[in-house]
């Protein structure tokens, strides 16, 4: 599904909550604006599933062994940035559809070489086992790429609970269900890209983790309008409940 499908898909739920036809609205974090409308608010986040992307090809590959000049398809600018930063000789191609249908550009009379997609939405669809994807009798090799050398995007891998902000019972009984180490991470990816005035499609990879009772948080920021320039890396660390100072850390760095 494409970026501005995705965001009019979240507006349509927003408006169903505004005019109290739903009580609460389920969103992949990633896709869900870091500057919420105002009247809305996430009341729990879910327990957070594989962050990483995945290198999809019909033959064992790494980003290291792809072929000289290999065509991979994306739909994300910030995968696509990485990749072009990692591997400057492959060629970017622009895929849209479902995640099987994008799945199965590999196949076919005109393959791609690769395809990049999310790892929450393979596992969540039942479509990947371990390092392979099975898809209408097909066998793939599918390479879970390191999000320290890969940086995700802001949220990924994170499920969103939206509620009125007004809405005090239903957000009392979402917050039950809210994974404490996940908010606290989606919290400091999140509001690093509203400090930056970033949206989803902009080329910016987060990656947290939690370690002695610090919160950490590595960034990659790329230039979107010049993706040939070399991009900004820098990584700092704060106590966990101090998510959003660490944000404020990281874009004060740039």
């Amino acid at each position: 599904m494409a970026q501005v499908d995705k965001g009019i898909f979240i507006k349509e739920l927003e408006i169903a909550l505004e005019n109290g036809q739903i009580d609460a609205a389920v969103h992949s974090l990633k896709d869900v604006p870091s500057d919420l409308a105002a009247g809305f608010t996430i009341a729990a986040v879910l327990p957070r599933a594989a962050i990483e992307d995945v290198l999809i090809t019909a033959q064992p590959f790494t980003l290291e062994t792809l072929p000289q000049g290999a065509r991979v398809g994306t739909s994300s600018v910030r995968r696509a940035a990485q990749l072009k930063f990692l591997r400057p000789d492959v060629q970017i191609v622009e895929i849209r559809g479902n995640v099987p249908t994008r799945v199965k550009k590999v196949l076919g009379d005109q393959p791609l070489d690769a395809v990049l997609l999310a790892a929450a939405g393979l596992l969540r669809l039942g479509l990947m086992q371990g390092d392979q994807i099975h898809i209408e009798g097909q066998t793939l090799s599918a390479l879970t790429l390191d999000p320290v050398t890969f940086l995700p995007a802001a949220g990924q891998g994170a499920i969103a609970i939206e509620c009125r902000a007004s809405d005090a019972a239903s957000i009392e009984t979402i917050r039950a269900l809210n994974h404490a180490e996940t908010e606290s991470r989606v919290i400091a990816e999140r509001e690093f890209l509203k400090i930056l005035g970033a949206g989803c499609q902009t080329p910016v990879g987060a990656h947290t983790w939690i370690k002695d009772g610090l919160l950490h948080m590595a960034v990659r920021v790329f230039n979107e309008a010049d993706l040939s320039v070399l991009p900004v890396e820098r990584e700092a660390q704060r106590p966990v409940h101090e998510a959003k100072q660490l944000a404020t850390d990281l874009a004060a760095m740039l």
